[in-house]
């Protein structure tokens, strides 16, 4: 079998109710409109975790954070668990990295052979939320809603800068895959930062929306005390009570959002224009880490279950795959299998790593019946929430909070608990038992205190004296690039053209 080449594009909080069956019409982002039309769309995705390490992590390695142990932005990525690009390595690929992954801790490659870009975000323990101290804010590095306030129009900002450098080592990659000089079959990954927030965006993305209908959510914000228990925690995280949002804010928030989705794509176009100009053939995917409430409910941002967090887009497009709009629920953690289904590498040496199912038949057309899990431990929680979603129904579950069943197809917005109603009872039964079966709530919760108390000592420990940091240190060798006295002119100028000359 031909091990096809791989490209993976992910994108970071793009909110998968957006994604109806691809971009939705009013969406400007031509580019992928024209990916989905030659996808498999799944409406249905779900992250593993609505946060960015530990999604990311489950995204690569099929594994809910609970098995990762990933289950917070300062978690360490254990460097023995294996992700895709250990698997595809192993099975012969050459494996690239362009942008960001979050990974925590030491190992800053996880199977990747190659990293063209450093990460945005630290790679040590500082982003540590603590349980033993319920409701404490961390200032310097939780979310509050300047955002939302501080919303507009920037020309630069540290996102931008970090994406157009991940665009462009992504298009100069492809350019060297384009030479032969390795035989090999390739993955890369191309992982943008946008659009998750500051809600900040370059005049010309901006300037698309200034007509847009959507700039208030479907969802008004609610009074605090409306809110379900979990929902006030993010509230208070993110210091509301410190802010005075207004329907102005809202929209301009709203607008630079679609606006940075805009702009993705234009960057998407760059890479996949690229591609084409080469005549490589790849297998295409485009994923999210999570999504974005986008001020449904008065939420913003992530860290919840509600289906603006938690769903995330997902399109595969691959050769046999024939072009549709697919329902049935998937995961993120169904990524990995896939990948590895997708370059004929056995599922039985895949299957006792990973949790996740390749969606390759559902892909085809074929059924599939398990539950999708999520599970979120990290702050504005103070135990883990975990959740299934199956059928119609998404059930969650935390030991500090009242249970919660939406119908999500009856009630997309989720306003109706349907806990009490007797006409839903077998069905809350069911997600119940599957629970049970899935999840010890006790136990989860004392392994994430348990590392939780390790990393804040030694975080601690490392920041007292000379520090070495584990942020990923791109390598650029100047002495083997373009032309140097040691190679021959003439092999050099053509070896490096594409295509080649005479």
């Amino acid at each position: 079998m031909t091990k096809p080449n791989i490209l993976i594009l992910m994108v970071d909080q793009l909110n998968g109710t957006l994604f109806p069956d691809g971009p939705a019409d009013w969406l400007h982002a031509p580019n992928l409109k024209r990916l989905a039309a030659q996808s498999v769309r799944f409406e249905n995705c779900y992250t593993a975790s609505p946060l960015c390490a530990p999604g990311r992590a489950s995204f690569m390695s099929g594994q809910l954070p609970s098995m990762t142990g990933v289950y917070d932005n300062a978690a360490e990525f254990p460097s023995d668990l294996p992700t895709y690009a250990h698997h595809l390595r192993r099975a012969g690929y050459h494996t690239a990295l362009s942008g960001k992954m979050h990974f925590v801790g030491p190992d800053q490659l996880h199977g990747f052979e190659e990293r063209l870009t450093t990460d945005i975000y630290p790679a040590d323990f500082g982003w540590t939320p603590d349980y033993r101290k319920p409701g404490e804010r961390i200032d310097w590095w939780y979310h509050n809603m300047g955002s939302v306030t501080g919303a507009g129009v920037a020309e630069i900002s540290n996102q931008m800068e970090y994406d157009d450098e991940v665009a462009y080592e992504a298009v100069r990659k492809i350019y060297d895959l384009s030479r032969g000089h390795d035989a090999r079959p390739w993955c890369l990954t191309v992982s943008f930062t946008h659009p998750h927030d500051p809600y900040v965006a370059r005049k010309k993305y901006w300037d698309l929306y200034e007509d847009c209908e959507h700039l208030l959510p479907p969802v008004p914000a609610m009074d605090y005390e409306d809110h379900d228990p979990h929902s006030k925690r993010i509230f208070d995280a993110n210091d509301w009570r410190s802010f005075d949002i207004t329907e102005e804010d809202i929209r301009r928030s709203r607008r630079a959002y679609f606006a940075n989705i805009s702009y993705l794509d234009e960057k998407i176009g760059e890479i996949l224009d690229t591609l084409e100009r080469t005549r490589q053939e790849a297998v295409i995917v485009f994923a999210s880490d999570h999504g974005d409430m986008l001020g449904e409910r008065g939420l913003w941002f992530k860290m919840t279950f509600f289906e603006g967090s938690a769903r995330v887009p997902m399109m595969i497009r691959a050769p046999g795959l024939d072009p549709r709009h697919e329902t049935v629920p998937v995961s993120n953690i169904d990524v990995c299998p896939t990948l590895c289904d997708i370059a004929g590498i056995s599922m039985d040496e895949v299957a006792p790593w990973t949790t996740g199912e390749s969606i390759m038949p559902l892909a085809r057309g074929e059924g599939r019946t398990s539950p999708v899990a999520m599970e979120y431990a990290a702050e504005a929680s103070n135990a883990p929430l975990v959740a299934l979603r199956q059928g119609s129904y998404k059930y969650t579950r935390c030991a500090l909070d009242p249970e919660q069943l939406f119908d999500v197809e009856a009630d997309p917005h989720e306003l109706t608990n349907l806990t009490d109603e007797p006409a839903h009872a077998d069905a809350l039964a069911d997600l119940r038992a599957k629970a049970d079966a899935r999840w010890d709530l006790d136990r989860f919760d004392d392994e994430v205190r348990r590392s939780q108390a390790r990393r804040w000592i030694v975080y601690e420990a490392l920041r007292n004296g000379e520090y070495y940091p584990w942020d990923y240190q791109p390598l650029k060798n100047a002495s083997e690039r373009f032309m140097r006295n040691h190679m021959d002119l003439n092999v050099v100028e053509n070896n490096q053209r594409f295509p080649r000359g005479e």
